[in-house]
């Protein structure tokens, strides 16, 4: 980070302060991409939980999101991990960097400026080109000062800074703008629940140390949200967990249905040039919608599509047909690797005349009625084969 002025933090003068700040940043995650998400030296539950946490909301949004850690991760904690790896987030370590372009850098959780763990190539990265620099943190008074640009700041009293991670999702969760936008059924799946309470169960160790009425309230709510979402979508789970290890036991039962459903996808890719692709009919996705759920396959679906993208070079595309009584729709998600920036998958779709879809430059989604769809495999195949056609002539 360059070097400023130290300037103690503060928490926002008022209510409408803190919302014009969470504002600036809930736009910045829309309108920019290429997110990295740095934390303190020997991260703890919060830090790492909180990181989690954002990175699950930005990739709802199809952006890219590098979590770097410096430091290694306690094993209890293992299941943050694994939610992001099926979760299109990018881990890596001390001496790594970012595979792509970053938009902009957000601190999570960190007192003041000697405290960020970032490694020598993260460093550089930030010093030579200064990116956007927002801050979410939780810490006042003593010697906490401010790290994120003028405006980008929601440094404010708090349990932890997952708490105002999940405060920025519950706006986003009242922005029926914003879903439609994103095609987004919900903003507060399960996971990103379950990383904002492990961050708030962390720092005020199971709601113990809770000062005010508003945190106990935000205690309450991601505590009920998260009774509920286990209830609704694991087999075993039953809600009002007793401790903080049921909790991490809960999570990481989870993580392993999304290792599943990740490796089930993978094994039916096939490569055509500039795209690898998922085909999905419809009694496979439907059993796979079955066995997993809609929300754990719906994030693995764009994690795969990213993972193909990757490791192709060029794009990554996943398509299944919605099963009967969820949509009539088959959908198309369809992933551009962060180096190959020949073209705008926005500009792609409406060289394809498709109307019903939308995204950014790097990540689109669209969708074709099944009535329009006689043969999924074979009007699959036409269209990777009008999209390879256009990759490879924006490839030159």
């Amino acid at each position: 980070m360059e070097a400023r002025e130290l300037e103690a933090k503060a928490d926002f003068p008022s209510l409408a302060a803190k919302k014009r700040t969470a504002g600036a940043i809930l736009r910045a995650l829309e309108e920019r991409d290429g997110f990295l998400l740095v934390g303190h030296k020997g991260p703890d539950e919060d830090c790492v939980a909180s990181m989690v946490a954002l990175g699950l909301l930005a990739a709802k949004m199809s952006k890219a999101v590098y979590l770097h850690l410096g430091s290694p991760v306690h094993e209890q904690f293992g299941y943050l991990l694994e939610i992001c790896r099926y979760n299109s987030i990018e881990v890596f370590g001390e001496l790594d960097a970012p595979s792509g372009p970053v938009g902009a850098v957000v601190v999570l959780d960190t007192p003041k400026p000697d405290m960020l763990e970032l490694g020598p190539q993260v460093r550089r990265l930030i010093e030579e080109e200064p990116p956007l620099i927002m801050e979410i943190d939780h810490h006042l008074g003593a010697d906490a000062s401010y790290i994120g640009d003028p405006g980008y700041r929601l440094v404010a009293q708090a349990s932890s800074a997952s708490e105002l991670v999940g405060y920025l999702a519950l706006k986003l969760e009242e922005d029926e703008g914003f879903k439609a936008r994103w095609q987004l059924g919900e903003v507060m799946s399960r996971n990103l629940v379950l990383a904002v309470l492990t961050g708030i169960i962390g720092d005020s160790r199971m709601g113990k140390y809770l000062k005010t009425r508003r945190e106990r309230w935000f205690y309450e709510r991601f505590s009920s949200l998260f009774d509920q979402l286990l209830a609704q979508k694991t087999r075993t789970g039953t809600g009002n967990f007793a401790s903080k290890e049921e909790v991490f036991a809960a999570i990481a039962s989870l993580s392993g249905a999304e290792r599943d459903c990740y490796e089930g996808m993978m094994g039916r890719r096939r490569d055509s040039g500039s795209l690898g692709y998922v085909l999905l009919p419809a009694g496979e996705a439907a059993r796979m919608l079955a066995a997993h759920g809609e929300e754990t396959f719906t994030a693995v679906a764009k994690s795969v599509a990213d993972a193909l993208a990757e490791e192709g070079g060029r794009l990554g595309l996943v398509a299944y047909p919605d099963p009967p009584g969820a949509s009539d729709f088959v959908q198309f998600r369809l992933r551009r690797n962060h180096a190959f920036r020949g073209i705008d998958l926005r500009e792609l779709l409406a060289r394809l005349e498709i109307a019903n879809g939308g995204g950014h430059p790097g990540a689109v989604g669209f969708r074709f009625p099944k009535s329009e769809v006689a043969d999924f495999e074979a009007f699959a195949l036409e269209l990777v084969a009008r999209i390879e056609g256009l990759a490879r002539e924006a490839a030159g």
